[in-house]
C-alpha cells in the first residue's frame, strides 16, 4: 500500500537528498582541512628551510671562526692561544666538587705562558678513612683518617694536580707555540685565624717544553717531580701558609703593543733625542729587558701615562714596575712626577720609574724620596745604564744647567 501510495519512495528520496548533503559537506570540511593542512605543512616546510639556512650559516660561522683562530694561534696571537688552551683546561675531568677556575696570559714575544688556577681545599681529602660494622651494638661507625696522613695526602694532591696541569697545556700545544709555562696555584679557603677568606699561593712552577719533556711522568713521585724543577711549594699547604709566586701579575690591566728592536739600529753615537717618541720608549724597553727584567710596551692611546711595564724574574725581589720615558731637550717638571704617582697607586703598582733624556729638578727628586716607590733616571745615568747592558755609547740630550749649591 505504501509503495502504492509512493510514501516510501518519498521518504527514501528525502534521505538520498539529506545524505548527499552531509556527503557535499563532508567533502567540503575535508576540502578546508586539506587546504589547511597542506598551507600548514607548506609553512612548517619554510621555517623548516629557513631554519636549517640559519643552522647552516651558523655552522659555517663558527667553522670560520674557529678557523681564523686556529689561524691566529699558530701565528701566536695572545687572545687566540689563550683562548684555545683555556677550552683544553676546561676538559679536564676532575672529581665532583673541584674548582674549574682558571686564567691564562700569554706573551707572544717569547713564548711564555702564565697560568693561575684555583686548587681544591684541604676538604677534598676525606677526613674518614673507611667503615666497619660493630656487631655488638648493631652499627656501622666510621674510621677517622689520621691528621698527619690527610696532610699528605693533600699536599700530594696538590702537587698531582700542578703536574697534570702543565701536562695538558704542553700536550695540547701540537703546534708548539707555547715555549715555557709559568703556574701559580691559589686555593680559596677561610683563614682559621681571622675567618676572613683568603686565597693563598701554594704551589708556584717554571718551566720550559724541553725540560718538561724530558720527564716520565707514569714514574715520578709528584712532590719530588716538583723540587726537580725547582718549583717553590708550601711547606704546610694543610695550614694555607702561603709562598710567593715565582711571576704575578696582571697584564689586562695595560693595552699592550708589539715589539720593536730599536738597539740593532742605532749607530755608534746616536743622540736619543733625535728618536722618536716610539722608538725611545722601546729602547727603554729593551734596556728593562737587557737588565733582566721581563717588560712590554702599551699601546700609544690611552696609556694612562704608561709607557712600558716590566717584571722582576727574582723570586724575592718580584713585582710589576710602572714606566714611563721622557724623550725631553729641557726640565721635566714635578707634574710628570706626580702624575706617575698617581698611576703607580692606580695600578697598585710595586715601583715607578721615570726616565728621561734631560734631568729633573729638585722639587722632583724630594718628592720621589718621599713617595718611597718612586725612581727617577737623568740623562747621565741612562747614557751608563744603555752603556752597561746594551753596549752602546750614547748622548742623552742636552747637557743640564748646573745645580746651585
Amino acid at each position: 500500500m505504501s509503495a502504492l501510495l509512493g510514501i516510501g519512495r518519498k521518504r527514501y528520496e528525502s534521505e538520498v537528498a539529506a545524505g548527499r548533503e552531509r556527503f557535499a559537506e563532508a567533502q567540503e570540511t575535508h576540502r578546508r582541512s586539506e587546504e589547511q593542512r597542506r598551507g600548514t605543512l607548506e609553512r612548517k616546510r619554510t621555517e623548516h628551510r629557513k631554519k636549517e639556512r640559519q643552522a647552516l650559516r651558523e655552522v659555517e660561522e663558527h667553522n670560520e671562526a674557529l678557523d681564523r683562530r686556529m689561524k691566529d694561534y699558530r701565528a701566536g696571537e695572545a687572545e687566540a692561544v689563550e683562548w684555545f688552551l683555556g677550552q683544553a683546561l676546561n676538559t679536564s675531568a676532575y672529581p665532583k666538587g673541584f674548582p674549574r677556575k682558571h686564567r691564562i696570559a700569554f706573551r707572544p714575544a717569547t713564548g711564555d705562558l702564565l697560568v693561575e688556577m684555583q686548587l681544591p681545599s684541604e676538604d677534598a681529602v676525606p677526613s674518614v678513612r673507611g667503615y666497619k660494622y660493630v656487631k655488638s651494638r648493631d652499627e656501622i661507625t666510621p674510621i677517622p683518617r689520621p691528621e698527619k696522613e690527610r696532610k699528605e695526602l693533600y699536599a700530594s694532591l696538590l702537587a698531582q694536580m700542578t703536574l697534570r696541569t702543565v701536562h695538558e697545556i704542553f700536550s695540547s700545544d701540537r703546534d708548539k707555540v707555547v715555549n715555557g709555562v709559568t703556574l701559580n696555584g691559589h686555593v680559596t679557603a677561610v683563614d682559621r685565624a681571622t675567618g676572613h677568606k683568603v686565597s693563598p699561593c701554594l704551589v708556584t712552577v717554571s718551566t720550559s717544553r724541553e725540560e718538561f719533556g724530558g720527564l716520565r711522568l707514569s714514574q715520578v713521585e709528584p712532590a719530588a717531580c716538583l723540587t726537580r724543577l725547582n718549583a717553590l711549594v708550601s711547606p704546610n699547604p694543610y695550614d694555607l701558609e702561603p709562598v710567593r709566586p715565582i711571576i704575578e701579575f696582571d697584564l689586562s690591566k695595560y693595552r699592550l703593543m708589539d715589539s720593536m728592536d730599536v738597539v740593532a739600529d742605532l749607530d755608534s753615537r746616536p743622540v736619543l733625542v733625535k728618536l722618536t717618541p716610539t722608538e725611545f720608549e722601546h729602547l727603554i724597553r729593551q734596556l728593562f729587558e737587557a737588565i733582566g727584567m721581563e717588560a712590554w710596551n702599551t699601546q700609544a692611546s690611552k696609556d694612562e701615562g704608561v709607557d712600558a711595564v716590566a717584571v722582576s724574574k727574582d723570586p724575592v725581589f718580584n713585582g710589576e714596575c710602572i714606566i714611563q720615558a721622557k724623550r725631553y731637550s729641557k726640565l721635566v717638571g714635578v707634574e710628570s712626577v706626580q702624575a706617575l704617582a698617581g698611576v703607580v697607586e692606580h695600578k697598585r703598582a710595586a715601583k715607578g720609574v721615570l726616565i728621561t733624556t734631560s734631568w729633573f729638578g729638585r722639587a722632583s727628586h724630594n718628592f720621589a724620596r718621599q713617595h718611597g716607590r718612586l725612581q727617577l733616571i737623568e740623562g747621565p745615568e741612562l747614557k751608563y745604564l744603555i752603556k752597561e747592558h746594551l753596549g752602546k755609547d750614547v748622548i742623552p740630550g742636552p747637557v743640564p744647567p748646573k745645580r746651585r749649591s
